[in-house]
């Protein structure tokens, strides 16, 4: 596994995490971090995906909530909800190439969610693709 998908591993368990119970220290969050991870290049890849993603939340959550049609992400299972925070902070906020977020949101949801999770997770990216390459336009 490369070392940036464990990050995202690490992210996604940190943000799952502060759903029901947050962290309450960057030192607490420094040590997970360390903990999983115990390479500098990865803890900071994950500490930049946490802290962006936390920054950025509501701003996500209404886009992706605009985006996931008939689903508010309320309803949607904490992996799920939280892989798509992260691809869509990596897409719209990142220096990640579209592809590459979409491809390791997939796997994320194929390894945390059910069986269509990676469909589900794929569906709302592509619809997200659209409407940036439509901002953009």
């Amino acid at each position: 596994m490369s070392l940036r998908r464990r990050a995202r591993e690490v992210a996604l368990q940190i943000l799952f995490e502060d759903d029901v119970n947050p962290r309450g220290t960057a030192a607490e969050l420094t040590e997970f971090l360390h903990g999983r991870l115990n390479n500098q290049d990865g803890e900071d890849f994950a500490l930049r995906l946490v802290l962006g993603v936390r920054q950025n939340r509501e701003a996500l959550d209404e886009r992706l909530g605009q985006i996931a049609q008939n689903w508010s992400l309320k309803r949607m299972a904490g992996a799920e909800r939280n892989i798509l925070r992260i691809a869509a902070y990596e897409v719209i906020h990142g220096e990640t190439p579209f592809a590459v977020a979409v491809n390791e949101a997939i796997e994320l949801a194929k390894r945390y969610g059910s069986a269509q999770s990676g469909g589900f997770v794929n569906g709302i990216l592509d619809r997200l693709k659209s409407v940036e390459a439509e901002g953009k336009a």
